[in-house]
């Protein structure tokens, strides 16, 4: 059996990859912007580009930085 990769694969990679780098720009965008949803655009993208790993990566990012605003200014 042959181990190299399809020319199929690449191109998914990279518009995959491509795609990643679009959203989360739009995300970031969204992030100002009231009719986009930035967080969900941009975790989309973080998943296009690194998978499950990435976006559970950030997504506990995200909670530490809420927590400590949260603790921060509470009082």
């Amino acid at each position: 059996m042959n181990n190299h990769h399809h020319p199929y694969q690449m191109y998914v990679t990279i518009v995959k990859k491509i795609l990643g780098v679009v959203l989360i720009i739009i995300g970031i965008a969204g992030l100002f912007l009231p009719f986009l949803q930035g967080i969900a655009l941009i975790l989309g993208g973080i998943f296009l580009i690194g998978g499950k790993p990435a976006v559970k990566k950030c997504t506990m990012i995200i909670r530490d930085i809420k927590n400590w605003f949260v603790e921060k200014y509470s009082r």
